[in-house]
C-alpha cells in the first residue's frame, strides 16, 4: 500500500513537471503558429519536439545521478533549488516580449534550434529528477508526449488566438516548477 501511494505520488509530480515543461513548448508554439504554419508542418514540427523532450532529459537525469553519487543529500536542496531557478527564469523570460530573434522553422535547422530551445528546460529538470530515484521510462515518456502535445496544441491555437496568451502559458509552467522547487525546498 505505501508503495502504491508513492508510485502513485511520484506519478502526479512527474504528470505536473510535463505538462508545465509542456507549457513552455505551448507558448514557443503559439508564436510560430501566428507566423502561419501548414499541418505538415505542425506534425514534423512536434514530433522533433517530443523526441527532444526525450532526449533532454534523459542527459540530464544521467547527469543528475552521477552528481547524486558525488554529493549524497546535498542533492534534494540543489534540486530544488534548480527548480526554483529554472521556474523564475521561465517566468521572467514570459514577460521580456518579443527578444527572441526569427528564424524559419521549415529548414531542418530551424526545427532543431525551435526544439532544442523549447526543451532545453527539460535536460535542467532532468538533471533535478536524476538527483532522486525516478522511474525512468516514465518520466522520459510522459515529457515527450506531453512537449508534443501541446506543441500541437500551440501551434495549432497560434493560428487562431493572439500571441498574449501564448506569454501567460510559459509564466505558468514557471510557476509551477517554482513551486516543486519550493516543495523541494521544505
Amino acid at each position: 500500500m505505501i508503495a502504491a501511494n508513492a508510485y502513485a505520488g511520484q506519478f502526479l509530480t512527474i504528470l505536473f513537471m510535463a505538462i508545465a515543461l509542456g507549457m513552455d513548448a505551448f507558448s514557443l508554439g503559439i508564436g510560430i503558429g501566428l507566423k502561419g504554419i501548414r499541418l505538415r508542418d505542425i506534425l514534423i514540427l512536434s514530433s522533433v519536439i517530443a523526441l527532444f523532450h526525450i532526449l533532454m532529459p534523459l542527459a540530464g537525469m544521467f547527469t543528475g545521478g552521477y552528481m547524486s553519487s558525488l554529493l549524497g543529500d546535498v542533492t534534494v536542496l540543489a534540486a530544488g533549488g534548480l527548480l526554483i531557478l529554472l521556474g523564475g527564469h521561465m517566468i521572467y523570460s514570459s514577460f521580456r516580449g518579443d527578444a527572441v530573434p526569427s528564424f524559419n522553422h521549415r529548414t531542418l535547422w530551424g526545427v532543431l534550434v525551435f526544439s532544442l530551445s523549447v526543451s532545453i528546460d527539460s535536460f535542467s529538470v532532468g538533471v533535478s529528477l536524476g538527483m532522486f530515484n525516478t522511474d525512468l521510462l516514465m518520466t522520459v515518456m510522459m515529457f515527450g508526449i506531453f512537449g508534443g502535445l501541446m506543441s500541437v496544441m500551440g501551434l495549432l491555437l497560434g493560428r487562431r488566438v493572439s500571441h498574449n496568451l501564448g506569454e501567460y502559458g510559459e509564466a505558468c509552467g514557471g510557476m509551477v516548477l517554482l513551486a516543486f522547487g519550493v516543495m523541494f525546498l521544505l
